[in-house]
């Protein structure tokens, strides 16, 4: 609860509207130290990933991102960008990741992209049916073609036996 404290009054000193706005924002808001240990959580965050608050403080930011972000953005020394998800929480994310000047904290914003996922989800399995669909009755016509072919052979060579077999009759009767 110490390390929520420092960071909500650090954040309090900064401007009067930062403490407001990390606890308001739908986006998930989650810092760490240099070691990748959770020091501050917003609302929304414990929000996403199911989580309270005394779970998280202290705690390694992968055990519940489930990804490995803050280790790389803090070897890479700067921003990051990360698109990931939790399966297990059944939610999908992107986060931006910065470090916090003069601090030595990282910063992580997470926006929730589980409803984009699943309707991106719904429209391939979408695709998939009509393609199956289409598949199925372009199959169902090509059985159709070559029954309907299939016919029209026998009634032609029935037709040709019975011209032939006309056509002999009438021979027959010049000579």
């Amino acid at each position: 609860m110490n390390a929520r404290r420092a960071a909500d009054d650090e954040a309090q000193n900064s401007s009067p509207y930062v403490g407001a706005i990390l606890q308001q924002t739908p986006n998930g808001v989650l810092m760490v130290d240099r070691e990748t240990r959770i020091r501050f959580v917003n609302p929304a965050f414990r929000n996403m990933f199911r989580c309270a608050e005394e779970e998280l403080l202290g705690e390694p930011a992968a055990r519940f991102v489930h990804c490995d972000c803050f280790e790389r953005a803090i070897a890479a020394g700067g921003q990051l960008m990360v698109k990931s998800s939790v399966p297990a929480h059944d939610i999908s994310f992107r986060v931006g990741l910065f470090p916090i000047e003069g601090q030595e904290l990282y910063c992580g914003i997470f926006i929730d992209t589980s409803e984009e996922e699943k309707a991106k989800e719904h429209l391939r399995n979408l695709r998939a049916q009509t393609l199956a669909r289409a598949q199925e009755v372009i199959s169902r016509q090509m059985k159709t073609a070559q029954e309907i072919a299939s016919l029209l052979g026998e009634t032609t060579a029935e037709t040709k036996i019975l011209l032939v077999k006309l056509m002999s009759l009438f021979e027959v009767e010049k000579e």
